[in-house]
This record gives structure tokens, sequence and C-alpha cells, in this order.
């Protein structure tokens, strides 16, 4: 007896069959187009799957969101990948930006896969990028990362990858080019140097960890 497959499909909702893009107008209630890392709208490109026709979406009206005070200013990136979106949020406060896969995989149950996002960033000193998993993906088919959270070092310049995998015990993962699959988070990092000492100080929890203060 076959596994049952979860089928994923490009834009923005993750949903079984049909294809709804990303890059729409406001009108109407629609969801804005792609924005850059700090909220910006993008005039990006969508995977050419997902769009019969690219040029009626070129010039549709798509909503900003300014940087407030104390907000890290626009990251560089690089996309290796043209046809991708720029990561971008999906609401207005939402801490992370949309990763989207740059290649199609399919994942048995269990199975683990290094899928790219198409981009490369330039991170200032001070800051690091976290990976994190998608809520929706992770409770309705079980599709995690095994490394959670990934971590962008600011001095790394190559491309975004995520580590995924099917946690589910049934189910077969399929993840098709253009798809949601991640969650990045900038955020301010301390670079702390380290004192050896012979003796720490005392503490009323002192050593105690792994569950030393009970099971409720």
């Amino acid at each position: 007896m076959q596994a049952a497959v979860s089928r994923f499909s490009p834009g923005c909702p993750d949903q079984v069959g049909g294809i709804l893009n990303c890059r729409v107008g406001t009108r109407g209630g629609q969801r804005p187009g792609p924005t850059t890392l700090d909220g910006f709208s993008d005039p990006g490109r969508i995977p050419s799957r997902s769009l019969k026709n690219v040029s009626e979406t070129q010039n549709s009206p798509v909503e900003t969101f300014p940087l407030t005070a104390g907000q890290i200013g626009p990251i560089p990136l690089k996309r290796l990948d043209p046809d991708l979106p720029m990561p971008r949020r999906a609401h207005r406060g939402d801490a992370g930006v949309d990763l989207y896969a740059a290649e199609d995989l399919l994942l048995e149950p269990g199975q683990r896969g290094l899928v790219g996002t198409g981009v490369a960033l330039a991170l200032p000193l001070g800051t690091v990028g976290l990976v994190h998993p998608r809520s929706g993906l992770a409770a309705r088919h079980g599709l995690s990362i095994v490394n959670a959270p990934g971590t962008v070092d600011a001095d790394y310049r190559g491309e975004i990858k995520v580590n995924l995998i099917n946690l589910d015990p049934v189910e077969k993962v399929e993840i098709s080019r253009g798809m949601r699959i991640a969650q990045l988070l900038i955020q301010r990092v301390e670079l702390v140097d380290f004192l050896e000492v012979e003796d720490l100080d005392e503490t009323e929890r002192g050593t105690g960890g792994h569950g030393s203060t009970g099971l409720n």
C-alpha cells in the first residue's frame, strides 16, 4: 500500500491544488506583493510557473511598510534565482520573512533533504539570521527543519539552504519550487568574549538542570 503524498503548490498560501500567486494588488482585500527584508514592496518576479501573464502584474499597486525607530536598515540581498520572489512578510507585524524553495523535492516519512532558497545575504556585523520552520507546515504535514533554527552568520555570503525533514510517520511530502518552506528572522546578537575563571558565583539554582525542578 502506497503512502499518501501531501502536495503543495507554488504561491502565497500553502494549499493542495490550485495556484495563488503572491504578486497581486491590494484592491479588493488581496494580499500585498513581495517585499524586502524590511517590509518594502519589491518589483521582483514570482516563479514563472505561477504566472501566465507576468506583465499584467508588474504595475499592480502594492502595500509598503515603512521603517520604524530602531529597525535594522535594508540588508543587501543577492537573488541567485531571479524567478523566485524576494523574501517577504505575509503581514506587517510578522517577525520573519518567507523563504521559497528553489527546487522540487519529495521527502519520504522520516527523510530529510537540503533545499536551496535562491538568495544570499550580506548581514551587518552584530546581526544573525535564524531560519525557523513554518508553523502551518509543521502542524499539518509534519514538515520541520533538522537544525532548527538554522544560523546564518554575518560573514556568510553563500546561498541560504534549509535542511528540511518530514516528521510524519506515514505520508510523503512533496515540495514544489516556489513553495514557502521556512521563515528567516534577522536579529541583533552580542559578540561576546570569554574569560576563563577557576570558580563561578553561587546561585540558588546552582547546577540543577534537565528536569531538576520537577515534571510539572
